[in-house]
């Protein structure tokens, strides 16, 4: 559907009058002509719709309208933890309606959300619950999955298509409804989950979109825009140039009443350009600006806390995946409060949390991938730009893309006037088959190859590449499961019946998951973490009791593929190396049996940083010493607590006497309460 309908009002909606009056108490009338096509295709009917729409065009009511309506409870799933709290507290204010939210454990169904009308969940979280055997999956009538243009990416794409084709399985004839950015191929989308398209370019505010080209910006509706860089010289770098053509643009928005975010390639990056805008003042109230700064203060006594509260107290922001939870969280709510002038961000708060702004600036359009510089998908560049205009507060949105006279052009061509991408599944990558492959089989889904097959073949993947023989790759991704004892592979039995030998086919092997399969699958580790801790589980069987201590259990889960990497400094290597060496008995792998030297030391970097967090060294140390964000040491405890758990898990199933994962564990989690108060929430989530 490409032409949405007007014309329904909040007094034609099939919800309770209760819901109505709330809908009117906020301010909401009429539906926008998006959410008009939504109803006219059937949300509110319990059929399956794709809403392929822009930011601020009303996606949030259109969940609302297919969840309220269902005939039973619904599911809304979401990319991220911090978007999951916004909507649990959006929809906790719909009267008379129950809300659970979900986003912690990897290994428990959370039985207790089936008394909920509404959960609102990460989609791994969803994923993890349902391999733990959640029965109120079954029970949901409707699933609304937000960012569904996500299956596009590496690592979350293929568990968000694979956890739709088993939501399917497990709750027949579910409603399910997905929410996307504008792509270029929102019918594949729309045509896999038998759903109706609405596709719409409206916006409750307009948007034009320009690149400036060192002198002045060019719109796409024709208009112009003349920008002073004043302190720019001839002798400036092309960074510095863009750096002041960003703080020209951020304050003429200010200075006309609006709010700014400018986006850029990288931390450090974000917290620059915040603190050269914070030389000038740009805070909207002076008082609310250094009540926000003291608050920030008040969390932590770190140099990023510090820089972060100096900014505030000039009405700016920065906001990236080194602040802690509950930096990002003020900074959020302060600019959405209008106490903040603009926010300096990474690319990743233009798909999180709302917040709109008049005028977007996107300084960065490239970025570094570790190996090269990269120039930004178009995806996530409209993406950016549709956070411009903030609907009952702008007359207009603007976005803004820094160039200048020799890139401007190619600017034009790759970002105004090109669509975004395609969405293209990432199913077939042998780390995402292996993982979802044991899943499947570990939960009870499929017992044989052909099973698996079965079961695949409702994925994107399939949907996408319907002549693609993916038999040849499941049977190598099976025989190196099976290498890893996480799967049993054997010929099918002659004891089935007709029927089955018919669903199974010819050359069928027939697949169990085995014991330890099994408890990598409930922990939710990626297949290849499972088999690094059960080797450093045998390893430590084999070490001195006296050598085995809280180093070996964080070493071991440091080095696994699931325990996100850090970085060396030149200047840390040696001394990572010498740390190593004094505790090298403690250690599972020797610097000389490492497969890769330097993912080694970094692996012994993180176990050293997270046991000095456990012994009650201070963030502000950890931060100081080694050279990461305040947010990253909370990322890690976390991931370690995690892995910690499962590694006490599989030596349960190993029948293994090494009970130091679960010592390690409890240890982390009893240091929140142990540790002097560094203003600092520690507690793991």
């Amino acid at each position: 559907m490409t032409g949405p309908l007007a014309g329904v009002h909040v007094s034609d909606l099939p919800v309770s009058a209760a819901v109505r009056e709330h809908y009117r108490a906020s301010g909401i009338e009429e539906l926008y002509p998006p959410q008009a096509a939504a109803v006219e295709a059937g949300i509110t009917e319990g059929e399956n719709v794709v809403a392929a729409i822009p930011t601020a065009s009303g996606k949030t009511l259109i969940a609302e309208l297919a969840m309220l309506t269902a005939d039973g409870p619904a599911l809304y799933a979401v990319p991220l933890r911090a978007l999951a709290r916004e909507k649990y507290e959006s929809f906790a204010d719909l009267p008379g309606v129950s809300v659970g939210i979900s986003t912690g454990d990897f290994d428990s169904p959370d039985e207790e959300l089936g008394a909920e009308d509404v959960v609102v969940a990460t989609a791994e979280k969803v994923d993890s619950a349902i391999r733990n055997g959640a029965s109120w999956v079954e029970d949901l009538a409707c699933v609304v999955v937000d960012e569904v243009h996500l299956l596009g990416r590496e690592r979350r794409g293929p568990t968000l298509e694979v956890t739709l084709a088993t939501l399917q399985r497990r709750a027949p004839g579910v409603q399910i409804v997905a929410l996307s950015a504008t792509v270029d191929n929102p019918e594949d989308v729309a045509s896999w989950l038998d759903a109706e398209l609405v596709e719409s370019t409206w916006r409750p505010v307009s948007l034009r979109t320009g690149v400036y080209d060192g002198d002045d910006v060019t719109f796409d509706d024709g208009s112009t825009l003349d920008v002073d860089v004043s302190d720019a010289d001839e002798g400036d770098t092309d960074g510095e140039r863009d750096t002041e053509a960003t703080a020209a643009l951020v304050e003429g928005s200010i200075d006309s009443g609006g709010q700014c975010l400018a986006f850029v390639r990288s931390r450090r990056e974000a917290e620059s350009l915040a603190m050269r805008l914070a030389e000038d003042d740009l805070a909207p109230d002076g008082d609310a600006a250094a009540d926000l700064a003291a608050e920030i203060r008040d969390v932590d006594g770190t140099s990023t806390g510090h820089r972060l509260a100096e900014a505030a107290e000039s009405g700016v922001g920065f906001h990236h995946a080194g602040l802690v939870n509950e930096h990002r969280a003020l900074v959020e709510s302060a600019f959405r409060e209008r106490n903040l002038g603009v926010i300096c961000a990474t690319p990743t708060l233009a798909a999180g949390v709302n917040v709109p702004a008049r005028r977007v600036v996107v300084r960065d359009l490239e970025r570094y991938t570790g190996e090269e510089m990269s120039k930004l998908p178009v995806l996530e560049v409209h993406q950016m730009c549709g956070r411009a205009g903030r609907p009952h507060l702008d007359p207009y949105g603007e976005a803004v893309l820094v160039g200048d006279e020799r890139t401007a052009e190619d600017l034009w061509d790759r970002y105004v006037d090109a669509g975004p991408e395609a969405v293209e599944s990432q199913l077939a990558a042998r780390e995402a088959l292996r993982t979802h492959v044991l899943s499947v089989v570990a939960s009870g889904f499929a017992d044989s190859t052909a099973s698996v097959l079965d079961l695949l073949d409702a994925t994107f993947f399939a949907h996408q590449s319907p002549d693609v023989d993916l038999s040849g790759l499941l049977d190598t991704v099976t025989g190196e499961l099976s290498g890893m004892e996480l799967l049993d592979v054997g010929e099918a039995t002659a004891e089935t019946t007709d029927a089955d030998t018919a669903a199974t086919g010819d050359g069928s092997d027939a697949l169990a998951a085995t014991s330890l399969g099994e408890t990598v699958s409930r922990q939710y580790v990626r297949p290849e973490t499972g088999a690094r801790l059960i080797e450093g589980i045998r390893t430590i069987e084999g070490m001195a009791d006296d050598d085995v201590t809280a180093l070996t259990a964080l070493g071991v889960v440091c080095a696994t593929p699931d325990m996100r990497g850090t970085y060396l400094g030149n200047r840390e290597r040696a001394d990572v190396y010498r740390y190593a060496s004094r505790h090298a008995a403690a250690f599972t792998t020797a610097p000389e049996e490492a497969d890769d030297f330097e993912a080694w030391l970094c692996a012994v970097k993180l176990a050293r940083l997270v046991f000095e967090w456990s012994e009650g060294a201070s963030i502000e140390a950890l931060v100081d010493r080694y050279r990461v964000g305040p947010g990253d040491v909370e990322s890690h405890v976390e991931r370690t607590v995690w892995l910690l758990g499962a590694g006490d898990a599989l030596a349960a199933t190993l029948d293994a006497d090494v009970d130091v994962f679960d010592r390690v564990r409890r240890r982390l989690v009893d240091s929140a309460d142990d540790t002097p108060g560094d203003g600092v929430d520690r507690q793991p989530r």
